[in-house]
């Protein structure tokens, strides 16, 4: 199934114009003839089902004629990751976390970060790229980049398991041992020179507990796969 990709889509609309670049690629790509069935959603969990009433290059037209509300993931995962010093290894991380399930993600600031600028209007089309090819239909929700301190502080109320994966000698737990299905889990992974002291005794502080992914020292990006991967199998039924 190809599915398309409108924000502004809303249960009670009858229609829908495709951009000039999808129209393009339905009618010379996709090669679909007028009548045939197209597939949309808001990212918001509504999947819309339409019959092509115009396959115009320039502009298709269609006629929605099904609404369906698709049930969210039953677990919660919000990843706070420091971006990567190489940028094409961060957008690799967003790609492949949106595939495996993850509700939110939050760009951090760390001590140690390398990368400071980020580019969020790619990285959001990076998001909804992946969401799309893997028949997403809940969209993770991408968080303007903020401070380490900022985003504790934000968060320390939320109700949910707080999680600091680090590779200090520390008192750490595995992080498959402290995961609860059908839970919502806040999990934060560091930069290439990893967590300060100071920032891991500061999440200490306020709730975070150190986890463990495993014996090997990963990369960043390759860590927070580990950790979205670990959470979504942990839920699975």
């Amino acid at each position: 199934m190809q599915l398309f990709y409108s924000q502004d889509l809303s249960p009670n609309d009858t229609q829908y114009s495709f951009s000039k670049e999808e129209s393009r690629h339905i009618a010379k790509v996709l090669r679909k003839q007028i009548g045939a069935t197209v597939h949309l959603t808001n990212g918001k969990g509504d999947l819309f089902s339409g019959v092509l009433q115009s396959n115009d290059p320039k502009c298709c037209l269609a006629a929605i004629t099904k609404v369906e509300q698709k049930k969210p993931l039953h677990y919660g995962l919000h990843l706070a990751i420091a971006p990567t010093k190489l940028n094409d290894r961060f957008e690799w991380f967003l790609e492949k976390a949106t595939e495996i399930g993850i509700t939110q993600i939050t760009p951090i600031l760390c001590q140690h970060s390398e990368r400071k600028i980020i580019k969020p209007q790619r990285y959001q089309k990076i998001i909804v790229s992946a969401a799309k090819q893997s028949l997403k239909y809940h969209f993770p929700l991408l968080h303007p980049m903020c401070s380490f301190k900022e985003f504790i502080e934000k968060y320390k109320e939320a109700p949910c398991q707080k999680l600091i994966a680090h590779c200090q000698e520390q008192e750490k737990k595995s992080l498959k041992s402290l995961l609860k299905p059908k839970g919502k889990h806040i999990i934060m992974v560091g930069p290439e020179g990893d967590f300060s002291d100071n920032e891991i005794n500061m999440a200490t502080d306020m709730g975070y507990t150190g986890i463990s992914l495993g014996t090997n020292r990963l990369r960043t990006e390759t860590a927070a796969i580990v950790a979205c991967h670990s959470v979504a199998y942990s839920n699975e039924t």
